[in-house]
């Protein structure tokens, strides 16, 4: 997948600048796919010169216009395109599992506090990720009825969330078998508990 694509998809979903679609990538598209501020700029120039994006000049009062981006019927026909094209599945490259394999060459329990650390990352994403979706799609103040959009933000999201606790469960297994391995009690610090913040930020809707 292309970052176009990514774009095109967000801009369908809602219009908006430049700025907005930046903080788009660091919320709610940031689970699937990344893209820093001087990449998402220079892709959405190029799709205006092709054609993909139209612009408007949106007045902002106290402050200079902003160009606000959408989908112009080159860039739908270049999305439908893209969603009928099959794709391989992604494949597994874990630098982690290699660290933790080759640990059998080294003291198991240098690797500990890697692998503790990488525990409370994903222990931070997954408490976002059940933030967001309580937020946006579970709790009683989200928004109702979910629309096909809405729908297909929370099945993706789901996924992260399953990913998350997934990654999460065999952490844990890891952080076990090093321990025994080296003859230690496991750390308060590798618990399931969701750590603070780590990762793309709690989703948003837009």
């Amino acid at each position: 997948m292309a970052l176009d694509h990514a774009i095109l998809v967000s801009l369908l979903e809602k219009p908006g600048s430049g700025y907005e679609l930046a903080r788009r990538f660091e919320r709610s598209i940031g689970y699937f796919w990344t893209a820093t501020h001087q990449q998402i700029y220079r892709v959405l120039k190029r799709m205006e010169t092709d054609g993909m994006l139209a612009v408007r000049e949106v007045p902002q009062q106290g402050r200079p216009d902003k160009k606000e981006y959408s989908v112009a019927a080159p860039g739908r026909a270049a999305l439908a395109a893209w969603l009928h094209e099959p794709i391989e599945p992604e494949s597994l490259r874990h630098d982690l599992a290699v660290k933790i394999r080759g640990a059998a060459f080294d003291d198991p329990a240098a690797l500990i506090r890697e692998v503790e650390r990488h525990h409370q990352v994903h222990s931070g994403r997954l408490a976002h990720y059940l933030a967001g979706e309580l937020r946006d799609f579970t709790g009683p103040e989200a928004p109702v009825p979910l629309d096909a959009g809405r729908e297909l933000q929370h099945v993706v999201l789901r996924g992260g969330i399953a990913y998350e606790r997934m990654t999460i469960a065999w952490l844990d297994d890891v952080l076990a078998t090093l321990h025994r391995l080296a003859g230690s009690a496991p750390s308060p610090a590798a618990g399931s508990a969701p750590a603070p913040a780590a990762g793309p930020a709690a989703p948003a809707s837009v």
